[in-house]
């Protein structure tokens, strides 16, 4: 029973019990030597906080207001591509969990079912991830059949201009079902060049500002990791930016994702709405992120261990275990609300704790699981 797990460490374990080592390792694995995995860990642990004592904190509220919908917590399921890999219902079994816990679900354009059966699956706010792997047509047919479906969104991936090479996978020889073919239109587009395409690699701001154009919802850029970026973003009237290295799974070399939010936060000035995802596995990221001005974060490894460990039951108790650490840690920093949080609760400390893709669980068997 997935309500016998108590902490997200347990459901990790439960996670790499049910996954072959293939799986495991796109999962749980970046791209090349992973330091930018890592930087990611490195830069949510080398923030400390500044609490405030003596204040009322007998009532906490953990909401946020996304896309006008009124959020359980400042959290949004990012776009996971092969989610049936991780549990048979795949993005149902993820926009399912969103629904009953109460946050934003993104629907990765290259995990199955389809968007529609995907859309119809439960009733709760949804954007739709795109990969651009097609021509101008097919990106007119992908929007068509995005705003049909009902989503409220639509965010574009811009940080994979090429495939990344990801050693744990190809050590393992293992490839993951991308569903292009599934996701992209009816009657089965054909990809061609590679394992996005050749198409990814010919996306400019031009192509931005011409979706802008076809489109009347808002638009979200995700993959911005400068603030020449953001800027660029903000003038081409994009509505939300989303920080992110792909979890290190694109760059190898990369900064954390956090080291980069200041510069971006000053750049947008208030523009757009910024998202932030990479790393993100503690109650305690989610506040810091938070003060140093996201408006909300996304998960990625975290939500497909929930969903390994026990499906649709099994992301929502990952995500309650979530909730509780933010309560908790919310209250002992002397917060009673996500508004209150701003960068003078937060400051640079030493690390402690070498950093690794599961280094937030301190007692893990062997430190880590392979």
């Amino acid at each position: 029973m997935v309500t016998e797990f108590i902490t997200n460490q347990e459901i990790v374990l439960a996670a790499r019990h049910n996954l072959n080592q293939g799986t495991w390792g796109y999962l749980s694995g970046g791209s090349e030597s992973e330091t930018t995995l890592r930087r990611n860990r490195l830069a949510f642990d080398s923030l400390a906080f500044r609490p405030r004592s003596l204040v009322d904190v007998s009532n906490i509220d953990t909401s946020a207001q996304i896309l006008g919908h009124k959020l359980r917590l400042p959290l949004i399921l990012a776009p996971i591509g092969s989610q049936q890999v991780f549990t048979p219902d795949g993005g149902v079994a993820a926009t399912k969990a969103a629904d009953q816990f109460g946050v934003l679900d993104t629907i990765s354009s290259v995990t199955e079912p389809a968007l529609e059966q995907i859309a119809e699956a439960a009733g709760n706010p949804k954007v739709y991830q795109l990969y651009i792997h097609g021509d101008w047509d097919w990106i007119k047919t992908m929007v068509s059949r995005v705003k049909d479906s009902g989503y409220e969104a639509l965010c574009i991936t811009v940080d994979t201009a090429r495939p990344s090479r990801r050693d744990r996978t190809l050590l393992a020889r293992w490839t993951p079902r991308a569903n292009f073919l599934g996701s992209t239109n009816p009657n089965g587009h054909q990809v061609a060049g590679g394992r996005h395409g050749a198409y990814p690699s010919t996306v400019t701001w031009d192509t931005i500002a011409r979706i802008k154009d076809l489109i009347d919802m808002p638009v979200m850029l995700k993959g911005i990791a400068i603030a020449e970026d953001a800027a660029k973003a903000i003038e081409h009237g994009v509505e939300y930016i989303w920080v992110s290295n792909h979890g290190g799974r694109q760059l190898d070399h990369g900064l954390g994702t956090m080291d980069f939010l200041p510069e971006i936060v000053e750049a947008v000035d208030g523009k757009a709405d910024i998202f932030l995802d990479g790393g993100v596995q503690r109650g305690t990221d989610l506040l810091k992120a938070i003060a140093l001005g996201a408006k909300a974060v996304a998960i990625g490894k975290l939500q497909c261990w929930g969903l390994a460990a026990g499906g649709t039951d099994g992301l929502v108790r990952a995500l309650e275990i979530l909730e509780d650490e933010v309560i908790s840690s919310m209250g002992l920093i002397g917060v009673n609300s996500m508004e209150q949080l701003t960068p003078s609760y937060i400051a640079k400390a030493p690390l402690v704790t070498m950093p690794h893709e599961m280094s937030s669980w301190v007692n893990m068997p062997g430190d880590r699981v392979l």
